[in-house]
């Protein structure tokens, strides 16, 4: 049984699919197909089911994958080990970050990043949260970058830094002339949120506690928060805003913006990786950079009230 056979399974494993397992390990269907074949021959088990569609893994087969994802794992720390010992920074690093995140965070530090460490390639996709978890344990990303704490037994959190929420409130709403907004004030049928699958929704339902938005005459739910803030400069009403989506913000749109009464709710950002997660020279200098980016009053834990998600 050789590495590649492993790969193999544990890629049919994640895509459910041989077809599209076969072309992430860059081969025919036919190879694919006829490798995994010769490994159930060999151990004289079935690994996968393949009448059922998507493909379903066997229980034997669970077993199996399991070894062989470990196996892997242990693999790739050899060339990591030998570029820790030449000192050597160099390779590929992927990277999942939450569209709440991305534009604010990214641009502050990823071109320093690539300047500093030439040889090495980040690879970076905007996605949510569960899409994050989900590609690291299967091993499809390195590190995830997202509002914790998760609650999740496989996966390490090193947090980074928090930010505060912030109100992004229309003129004609008739809190907008209050310096500070308590929450109590706040009609959530009137908020405009993020899509289901967004950390940032579920946060922001969470700050509002046991209010709910049945009464809303209209309910409009977007996947970018720009979307949100324009709706709220043309029409009514308000959103929740992260506080580094503020900082940068054109002075036009700054007017929007109304703080809550102190205690300020507070999201806690942190990069993560898996349990068993390799690279480790490569996540801790991405960590540093990140850190030694972020505006320096964002690594107060003490400014505000952490909400979870």
């Amino acid at each position: 049984m050789t590495l590649t056979q492993l790969e193999y399974l544990v890629a049919v494993d994640t895509y459910r699919s041989f077809a599209k397992a076969a072309q992430s390990c860059f081969v025919t269907q036919p190879t694919l197909s006829m490798q995994i074949k010769k490994v159930e021959e060999e151990l004289n088990v079935l690994l996968f089911d393949r009448s059922k569609k998507p493909v379903m893994t066997t229980e034997m087969g669970i077993q199996v994958i399991n070894q062989a994802r470990i196996i892997l794992q242990e693999a790739e720390r050899i060339p990591e080990i030998i570029q820790n010992q030449k000192d050597e920074i160099k390779g590929e690093l992927h990277v999942g970050i939450i569209p709440t995140l991305s534009p604010y965070l990214l641009p502050l530090f990823i071109t320093k990043f690539i300047e500093k460490y030439p040889e090495v390639t980040l690879v970076v996709e905007e996605i949510l949260t569960d899409e994050i978890i989900r590609k690291l344990k299967d091993d499809r990303l390195d590190v995830g970058i997202l509002v914790t704490p998760l609650n999740e037994k496989a996966i390490v959190e090193f947090p980074m830094f928090y930010e505060k929420f912030f109100i992004y409130m229309s003129t004609k709403h008739p809190l907008f002339t209050k310096e500070q907004i308590n929450l109590k004030e706040l009609d959530i049928s009137e908020m405009w949120l993020l899509q289901e699958g967004h950390c940032f929704r579920s946060q922001t339902l969470n700050i509002c506690g046991e209010k709910k938005m049945e009464n809303a005459r209209l309910r409009f739910e977007s996947g970018s928060l720009e979307t949100l803030k324009r709706i709220v400069e043309k029409q009514f009403g308000y959103t929740f805003l992260p506080e580094l989506s503020t900082i940068d913000m054109e002075s036009s749109r700054k007017k929007y913006l109304k703080p809550f009464q102190i205690p300020e709710p507070m999201r806690e950002v942190s990069l993560i990786t898996h349990r068993s997660f390799i690279k480790k020279r490569l996540i801790n200098l991405l960590f540093e950079e990140i850190k030694a980016h972020i505006p320096p009053h964002l690594l107060d834990k003490n400014r505000g009230r952490i909400i979870n998600i």
